[in-house]
């Protein structure tokens, strides 16, 4: 198993925000994650800093950790933009990018740029168009594309990326489309366990339910002959029913992961604590969470 954190870009880069970065590496997390999004939720009043321009300047600050979204998603992106600042974010960061993916949201980044909220279903066609595309545009010197939603004409991505044949995706899914596109494009797919839980859950059913999803995610893999070993499992914590118990003590943790370890989850993330929000915790907790928990949970 992979023990990774999310660093939400709140912080100035120079007074506490770089230092976020170096305190992932230095605990020895296997990945730094950061939202994607142009605020969110309770920190919508408060300081919120762009992804891409974090990104960059984490990858300039860090030599080894991986580094990454969780998660992008169309609601402001175009896939050709996306793409050029993912080349080069893999460029400045050596090949230690990756992209985490998603349909997006009903949140402030659906109106922001002045559009309609897209439905549902809407936005599940239009990730269905983004993802291929986007894959494309990471592998292919030259690109051109007229869809429904997205087009591209003579898009370069030269050199191509670090990584080969392109960074990879961590795709989150739930539902059978997203799950297909986890299995057809995906090297990693993302869950934050089952919404409906959230709120009346209990961990068992919590459980169960991720359980359920990584079925249904081999099931898609099956469909096109992949092996779902191939396929990362990452659990992003802070919206199963147990919230923040798993950050109450280091022991709480270990068994919180241990018991997705079993289901087949093979990377947990956790938020680095942020003080009078969702995601306060104890900083010595979070802290040895990145220097013993793996290796109580190895066998």
């Amino acid at each position: 198993m992979r023990l990774s954190t999310v660093i939400l870009p709140v912080r100035r880069w120079h007074d506490g925000g770089r230092d976020e970065w170096l305190r992932a590496e230095r605990l020895g997390f296997h990945a730094a994650y950061t939202y994607d999004h142009l605020t969110w939720r309770t920190f919508r009043d408060g300081p919120w800093f762009g992804a891409v321009p974090t990104l960059t300047a984490a990858a300039a600050a860090t030599a080894r950790i991986r580094l990454g979204t969780l998660v992008t998603s169309p609601n402001f992106r175009h896939p050709v933009t996306l793409a050029k600042d993912l080349l080069t974010l893999d460029d400045v960061s050596d090949g230690r990018i990756t992209l985490g993916i998603g349909a997006g949201g009903m949140g402030w980044d659906a109106t922001a740029l002045g559009q309609r909220a897209w439905s549902p279903r809407e936005r599940a066609d239009r990730f269905a168009e983004f993802v291929p595309l986007l894959d494309r545009l990471l592998t292919e010197a030259d690109v051109s594309y007229d869809g429904t939603f997205y087009s591209a004409v003579e898009a370069r991505s030269i050199p191509g990326c670090v990584q080969r044949p392109r960074l990879p995706f961590a795709v989150a899914a739930t539902g059978p489309r997203g799950m297909r596109l986890a299995a057809r494009h995906g090297q990693a797919w993302v869950t934050t366990g089952d919404p409906k839980l959230f709120e009346t859950g209990t961990p068992e059913e919590s459980r169960a339910a991720v359980r359920g999803q990584i079925e249904r995610l081999g099931a898609a893999c099956a469909e096109i002959g992949r092996p779902v070993a191939e396929v990362e499992k990452i659990l992003l914590t802070g919206f199963t029913p147990d919230r923040s118990g798993p950050m109450e003590s280091l022991d709480a943790f270990v068994d919180f992961a241990g018991r997705h370890f079993e289901l087949g989850i093979t990377e947990i993330a956790v938020h680095a604590p942020i003080p009078d929000s969702d995601f306060a915790a104890d900083e010595k907790v979070f802290e040895r969470i990145g220097t013993e928990a793996l290796a109580q949970l190895r066998p």
